[in-house]
């Protein structure tokens, strides 16, 4: 997860690869339920942010570092992943094949789930899936943000004991 970006833009053909390894993930009985938009107007960030700071609080930690930066962690591509069963967890691979994409070019991502509080709420799902161009009975799983790391965080440790073999 990188949360600090320099101020270099994403190259389109480093763009597209991230997005054909997306596209790519598996899904069950190769539905292909997930839809992508990707938005890299520097103004409809700031927008999306505001309207997002409107709905859930403006002094409300939605999410890390709501105090410090604005949802989209100053990132200028963001990456929203829809589809019409909010339980699909085909977005979930989609997501995880865009932050390994991402690693491989030397780009960061950061996961944001906490900007579902704006699709949750009907004026602003309204008002975004109609910018976004997501038909209104769709649902927001995810939102990636995508840039150059300036940042290089530790590997955080992980738990033992999450793991059984049952023979």
């Amino acid at each position: 997860t990188i949360r600090e970006y320099t101020d270099q833009q994403v190259p389109d053909e480093l763009l597209q690869i991230v997005l054909d390894a997306a596209i790519r993930a598996p899904s069950g009985r190769n539905s292909q339920p997930c839809h992508l938009r990707v938005l890299t107007n520097r103004e409809r960030l700031e927008e999306m942010n505001k309207d997002f700071k409107d709905i859930v609080g403006w002094d409300t930690p939605a999410y890390t570092g709501w105090d410090i930066r604005p949802v989209y962690h100053n990132a200028p591509t963001f990456i929203f992943i829809f589809a019409k069963d909010k339980s699909d967890m085909a977005a979930g691979l989609m997501a995880e094949n865009i932050a390994l994409a991402a690693h491989s070019l030397g780009l960061g991502s950061c996961m944001i789930g906490s900007l579902g509080g704006l699709f949750d709420n009907p004026k602003g799902a309204k008002k975004w899936k109609e910018i976004l161009d997501i038909p209104e009975d769709w649902q927001f799983l995810l939102g990636m943000t995508l840039r150059y790391p300036n940042e290089k965080p530790p590997f955080k440790d992980r738990e033992d004991g999450h793991i059984k073999f049952i023979g």
